[in-house]
Order: structure tokens, then sequence, then C-alpha cells
């Protein structure tokens, strides 16, 4: 319950951290701007050519008779743009994510200054990064993908499909909204996704109190556009007290070896559990 609290607190955190930089939450707001004005083209375009669609795709109602063939045809238009209406909300935020890579990546390395101890950024080319956070994206979209496939065969269940499956589906999304979240400044610090996704597991309180509020908040675009860049700010604000937790900060590291817990010091009640390859001995 205490890492749920927690994760609450930095998603509050990143929003107050935009509010005191004004410039920086405009700044992180135009990627989710752009995301939606793509988005919104191509649903108006898909409202549109809906009705071609249809007609396109049954030809074997060509001679059907009134009000058959328009009651068909009008259906799969409606279903054709629900489902477009559907995936763009799925996907927005990943998308999001992907397009504001290099503006989130400031916005992060901005929050880290701001706080202290900023880790030097990887030599690696801007094209390398995209890469790795195409991959990173597209692996966790299939995961989320593999958790949804099993949800939706459990939504037939009766009352646990209606109850107890919406639930779960919003906490494993929010779980990997964190992941997704806390890449940016985890990958700064030369953490693998497979690693991020691990360290999480250990602090599952702390993933599902940041990302569950935010998944929630971002089936209205609109919010997203608003929270993302505080999203984004709160989601390094856990990174770093993650990271300092397995010593892989900086500011753990710079420090002074007589200000540095002996080895023999008990083990924080927040670290993960023993078999993590960051954690700390």
């Amino acid at each position: 319950m205490r890492d749920l609290v927690a994760g609450m607190k930095y998603l509050v955190g990143g929003q107050k951290w935009v509010g005191r930089h004004g410039r920086w939450w405009g700044f992180g707001m135009l990627p989710a701007l752009l995301t939606l004005a793509g988005y919104a083209v191509a649903l108006v375009f898909l409202g549109g050519w809906s009705k071609d669609l249809a007609d396109w795709a049954t030809p074997f109602a060509d001679h059907w008779s009134s009000p058959w063939q328009g009651l068909l045809r009008d259906a799969l238009a409606a279903i054709a743009f629900g489902g477009g209406l559907l995936l763009s909300l799925l996907t927005f935020t990943a998308v999001t994510l992907l397009v504001g890579q290099p503006f989130y990546e400031a916005l992060s390395a901005k929050v880290d200054e701001t706080e202290g101890g900023a880790p030097t950024p990887p030599e690696s080319p801007l094209w390398r990064e995209l890469v790795i956070a195409v991959r990173d994206s597209v692996s966790v979209l299939v995961r989320v993908a593999a958790f949804g496939v099993v949800l939706f065969a459990c939504g037939f269940i009766p009352v646990i499909g209606q109850t107890v499956v919406p639930a779960l589906g919003f906490l494993v999304s929010g779980f990997f909204l964190t992941v997704e979240l806390v890449a940016v400044a985890l990958q700064r610090r030369g953490v693998p996704q497979r690693e991020r996704i691990r360290l999480l597991r250990a602090r599952l309180g702390l993933a599902l109190g940041f990302g569950t509020p935010l998944i929630l908040a971002f089936l209205v675009p609109l919010v997203t556009v608003l929270a993302m860049p505080g999203a984004v700010a709160g989601a390094t604000l856990l990174a770093r007290d993650l990271a300092l937790d397995l010593a892989l900060d900086p500011v753990r590291d710079a420090a002074p070896a007589d200000e540095q817990e002996p080895e023999s010091a008990a083990e924080p009640a927040s670290r993960p559990a023993t078999g993590n390859p960051y954690a700390t001995s």
C-alpha cells in the first residue's frame, strides 16, 4: 500500500514540476498536440471514406433489396469508424511517446539537471536511440496485446468478466504505461528494457500507483496532451529514486566513501529481491 501511494505522489510531483517550469510544460505538450492532429485528420478521412470502404467490402450485396443493403453497409461503416476510434485510443499514448522521443528526452534531462546528479547521456546517434525506442514500444504493445487476448477471453466468464476483468485490464495497462514512461530516464542510465520490467515488477505497487491513474486519464486524448509533460517529469523522478536504490544513479556513485552506507548496513525494504543483477550486495 505504501508503494501504491508513493507512485501516486510521483505522478503529482511530476505535474507540480512542470507547473513550476511552464516553458517545459508547453515544450512537452508539442508531441501530443502533433499526434492528436494526425489522429484527427486520419479519423476525419476514415469517417468520409468508411461508407465507400463498406461498399467495396460487400460486392455480394450489390443486388440486395432495400433496406437490407443499406443496413448492412451502414453497420459495416460504423464498425470501421468505431474500430479506428478504438485503435486510436489504444495507441495514442504509445505513438505520442514515439513521436516525442527527442522532446521527452530533453524534458527528462532537464528534470535530472534541476534535481541534481544528471547521468552522462549515452554516446550514440539519435537514429539509434529512435530505433531502440521503436523496438521497445513494439515489445510493450505485443505484451499488452497478449494480456488483452487473455483478458478478452476471460470477459465471457459470468460476473467476473464484467467486474474483475476490466479492473485487471486497467492495472495491466497502467503497469506497461509506467514501463514506457520510465524508459526515457532509465535508458539514459543504461538499463535495458528487460531489466526495467523486472525492476518495476519488484516494485509493482509503485508502478501501478503511478500508471493506473494515468491510463484512466489518458482515455481522453485532450487530457493526454495536458498531462503528458508532467507524466514524463514524474516518471523521471520515479526512475531517479529507483536507480538510486540500485546504486545506478550518479548521485550515489559520486558520493564520498565516508558518506556511503557500509556494506553491512541493512538492505532498504524497497529494494528488489535478490537475483536482480542491478541490485547492490
